[in-house]
């Protein structure tokens, strides 16, 4: 029987503003594949299965274990709301 499951744990997330600050922050490098009007994103995170891009507007997010992922912001939006 199929069941609905909802994720229960709690993360902690920053949306990207873009700047090599912000993604030195998280451990991010430039993306050797980055091309101005390629349309590539500019940055790259260092993740457990292997280097993730993003770019501005993307979400940084922490997980439980300290690691960091990105995610595009509609699929942050749609999967995760704001915890009061």
């Amino acid at each position: 029987m199929i069941k609905e499951y909802r994720k229960k744990t709690t993360i902690k997330a920053e949306q990207f503003d873009g700047s090599a600050k912000m993604a030195r922050k998280y451990g991010g490098k430039i993306n050797p594949e980055y091309y101005i009007f390629a349309g590539e994103p500019r940055f790259v995170l260092p993740t457990k299965k292997g280097g993730t891009k993003f770019d501005t507007g993307d979400w940084i997010v922490t997980g439980i274990g300290g690691e960091h992922w990105a995610i595009a912001d509609s699929v942050f939006r749609h999967t995760y709301e704001e915890v009061e």
